[in-house]
């Protein structure tokens, strides 16, 4: 285990703060090197849960789950660049320096095929003290037992999933976001099981201060105060990792964001909830257009369907881009094996803000809706509120997506994508922007074992 564990923290290397500005370069290695692992010791690099998950569904263990080579590390740092973050999937490592020169020294050594600019700037590190005070809703408790989230959860039929024994227990969850301000002090998350947390673009500081979205979007799973806040999967277990810059928007995202979902692959998780996306950058010249859509392009959406490829469920947010210039899907919700949320009001029309499918090569996108109007959610000071975005709809889909894998444990990733497919109600006709539509959970449930419970 503690192997293990070493291999991790070499997957998010410490990023040293600088006085100027600063540049960062994605390095393309030409390989990872060896450092001696091999696929018939998997222990060595990946969890026992990791490990399981590909026997279970039948997925080898191969050369990508190999961590870069330590001397390639220690190769790249004697350009006097700084490696700040890498993955083991793409043979790439991000490296800083605040000379923009290095990147031809850089280009020069034998183990590198190529070298991009991915982002320039200064990381400041978010301010945060902890309190002694603990943060407990304001609001008054209703006559249902899940307050004010009885309605996000009735629109998909959970409540019956859940009285039918299912709230996720035993299930692995990772959240990817932007922070988790104040949700280690909360009343609400006192029974939280908590795997362990990590932050990719500081590493080795709290996510637990500087950004409060993730902490909404945790709510809509894991809150737990019965008729205040109940969330659709109270009783799954998390892993909260951080691995979104507040500060700016640059394609080093997207490498935060591969990092994080590797770290979530090898700590062995069912299930990914992330409500980030991207698609244009502080950079014009760095940003994407609609043809990259495919699935295949971005970097951030290869990385999420390599998760899919390693038996992962992936629910990702369709995006907030719906009322504006660009309209569609953001950047991964493009990818194929991955299950993208759109958003929905309480008249379960479209949301106006929710972005639009399909693909650029024309698979449906989203893959379904949730209620992302009005959604209900607890705000970084512990009181209910309402929000609006995917970013909300996506966990409220993902929770009961959790219960429904827990219910069905015979099923993998792909079999529960189309089970929940065929649950929606628009599966027959699906459109550009509610995919095949809102998914009923319980009679995804009903129908599944009323096929017959093939063995395990």
């Amino acid at each position: 285990m503690l192997k293990f564990l070493s291999i991790l923290l070499l997957c998010c290397l410490p990023a040293w703060l600088w006085a100027g500005e600063n540049y960062r370069f994605r390095v393309y290695l030409k390989d990872k090197g060896d450092d001696g692992y091999r696929v018939e010791e998997p222990e060595a690099y990946l969890s026992e849960q990791a490990i399981e998950r590909r026997a279970k569904n039948g997925i080898a263990v191969t050369d990508a789950d190999f961590p870069i080579s330590r001397s390639y590390i220690d190769m790249l740092s004697e350009t006097g660049a700084t490696p700040v973050v890498q993955s083991k999937w793409f043979a790439t490592v991000v490296v800083e320096s605040p000379d923009s020169a290095v990147a031809e020294q850089l280009q020069q050594l034998a183990i590198v095929d190529s070298v991009k600019w991915i982002w320039k700037g200064n990381l400041r590190v978010p301010a945060g003290e902890k309190g002694e005070d603990r943060f407990v809703p304001e609001d008054e408790p209703l006559h249902n037992e899940y307050g004010y989230a009885h309605k996000q959860i009735k629109m998909l039929n959970g409540i019956k999933l859940h009285e039918a024994g299912f709230r996720g227990e035993g299930m692995r969850v990772a959240v990817i976001d932007a922070g988790f301000m104040n949700a280690d002090r909360m009343s609400a998350f006192d029974s939280l099981q908590l795997l362990g947390t990590h932050n990719v673009v500081f590493p080795g500081e709290s996510v637990f201060v500087g950004d409060d979205h993730g902490t909404k979007v945790l709510s809509c799973l894991a809150a737990d105060i019965p008729g205040v806040m109940v969330g659709t999967a109270p009783k799954a277990s998390y892993l909260l990792l951080k691995s979104e810059d507040s500060d700016s928007e640059y394609p080093v995202e997207e490498d935060y964001w591969t990092a994080a979902v590797e770290y979530a692959d090898s700590a062995g998780v069912d299930v990914i909830s992330s409500s980030l996306g991207y698609f244009v950058f502080d950079a014009d010249e760095l940003s994407y257009d609609q043809a990259a859509l495919d699935g295949k392009t971005a970097m951030i959406s290869r990385a999420a369907g390599l998760a899919a490829a390693k038996g992962i469920l992936v629910f990702c947010s369709a995006g907030n881009e719906g009322s504006g210039e660009w309209k569609k899907i953001t950047f991964p919700s493009d990818a194929a094996g991955v299950f993208t949320v759109g958003a929905i009001d309480e008249d379960k029309k479209k949301s106006g803000f929710s972005s639009v499918g399909f693909t650029a090569d024309g698979r449906v996108k989203p893959d379904a809706v949730a209620l992302g109007t009005g959604s209900c959610v607890i705000g970084p000071g512990g009181s209910v509120r309402y929000a609006n975005g995917t970013s909300f709809a996506t966990p409220i889909l993902a929770g009961m997506g959790v219960c429904l894998w827990q219910s069905l444990p015979w099923l993998n990733h792909k079999e529960m994508i189309d089970l929940l497919h065929r649950s929606c109600d628009r599966y027959k006709h699906p459109d550009t922007e509610q995919g095949y539509g809102i998914p009923d959970f319980y009679k995804a449930y009903k129908k599944e074992r009323k096929n017959g419970i093939r063995s395990k």
